[in-house]
């Protein structure tokens, strides 16, 4: 056999990050604490800010305005959401987006996907993270992935300081609520938020309905939807990545969606990336 032909998905597997699998690890068992520290006010609380990190930090934030320029919103605007998004502990803005743009690039590329789904389902959900590759976490190579905000200072600070934010927020929530509030809204919360996200990365690619055709095996799945306020509908953001609407019809249900068009109809949102009207002629544009 020559070099040439060896398949490519035989590469060195990386090694096992023990650093990664002890903070997963930690806060995983942090969060079973919660029915000991039980609130109604607890769950409210960790049912709001996964709302609010989840839809607004990373489905709106990271996802929809960073990483495909979906809508425009004043600068003050854009820092302040990148900021929701960085308290969602899913990483630094410039490292989510630079792997989801390297998601769409190489969508289920063994080698370049950062989580492909054709690893399988344990590799697309978590473990790309826990046996990291240099190319997706090293910083100086993930940057060129998102050089526009690699080259803004607060975008640097923020993906630097990502884990180091929890600390003020879980002093506020301990101010708050005591110990009950920070076991719901950092550990429970963190966790709750996780899988919902990376369900996005694996069962999306797996299991649901195609609504377009596309090269890769991206799926509209109802419950992800539910979870993630609408990123479940992944086979129409697949086939039209830079529209800013993930349900494309009546019953899609896109919560992030709604909060665009809030945006928008406060004058917050511009160069909002509506469906194409060739695509989807009959689909009523709320605009």
């Amino acid at each position: 056999m020559t070099e040439n032909s060896v398949p490519k998905n035989t590469a060195t597997k990386p090694p096992l990050n023990w650093t990664t699998v002890t903070f997963f690890t930690l806060v995983h068992l942090l969060a079973l604490l919660a029915p000991w520290y039980f609130s109604w006010q607890a769950l409210g609380l960790t049912l709001l800010l996964h709302w609010l990190f989840g839809s607004i930090g990373i489905c709106l934030g990271y996802h929809r305005l960073l990483s495909h320029r979906s809508f425009q919103v004043p600068k003050w605007l854009e820092y302040l959401i990148a900021l929701v998004g960085t308290l969602a502990l899913q990483g630094g803005p410039i490292f989510w987006v630079a792997g989801h743009r390297l998601h769409h690039a190489h969508t289920e590329d063994e080698q370049e996907d950062p989580y492909s789904a054709k690893r399988g389902f344990w590799w697309s959900h978590m473990l790309w993270m826990l046996y990291p590759e240099a190319k997706f976490f090293d910083s100086d190579l993930y940057s060129r992935y998102a050089p526009e905000l690699a080259r803004d200072p607060v975008y640097r600070w923020l993906n630097r300081n990502f884990i180091l934010l929890q600390i003020p927020l879980g002093l506020l929530l301990y101010g708050l609520g005591g110990w009950s509030f920070v076991i719901y809204g950092i550990f429970l919360r963190a966790v709750l938020l996780w899988h919902s996200t990376w369900f996005i990365n694996s069962v999306t690619h797996m299991w649901g309905y195609r609504t377009f055709t596309t090269e890769d095996n991206s799926r509209n799945l109802w419950w992800a939807a539910i979870f993630t306020y609408g990123e479940g509908w992944h086979n129409n953001h697949h086939a039209y990545p830079n529209v800013a609407r993930a349900g494309w019809q009546w019953w899609e249900i896109d919560v992030t969606w709604w909060a665009i068009w809030v945006l928008k109809t406060l004058g917050l949102a511009t160069k909002v990336v509506k469906i194409p009207a060739h695509v989807k002629p009959t689909l009523k544009q709320i605009f």
